[in-house]
């Protein structure tokens, strides 16, 4: 007997967006390496994508996740 069943059925009302297709679905169809989620609405998946670069920019311009430059000369 197998450890851990793989999932194979989505439970209702769990929302994905598969980014190899670009649409949302209930439940996972896809391979979770393809897809964001879950979202407790359909709407909210469907906006997955906005969300990701929203906060990627935000991360982006976060000066507590980046080092200081360093220029080629400050060698110690």
């Amino acid at each position: 007997m197998a450890l851990f069943k793989k999932r194979t059925a989505g439970k209702p009302g769990e929302w994905y967006y598969c980014l190899v297709h670009k649409k949302v679905e209930e439940g996972p169809e896809c391979p979770a390496k393809d897809r964001f989620g879950p979202y407790t609405t359909r709407a909210e998946a469907q906006q997955a994508m906005d969300l990701a670069r929203e906060r990627n920019l935000e991360w982006e311009n976060d000066p507590r996740w980046h080092d200081a430059p360093t220029s080629p000369t400050d060698e110690n």
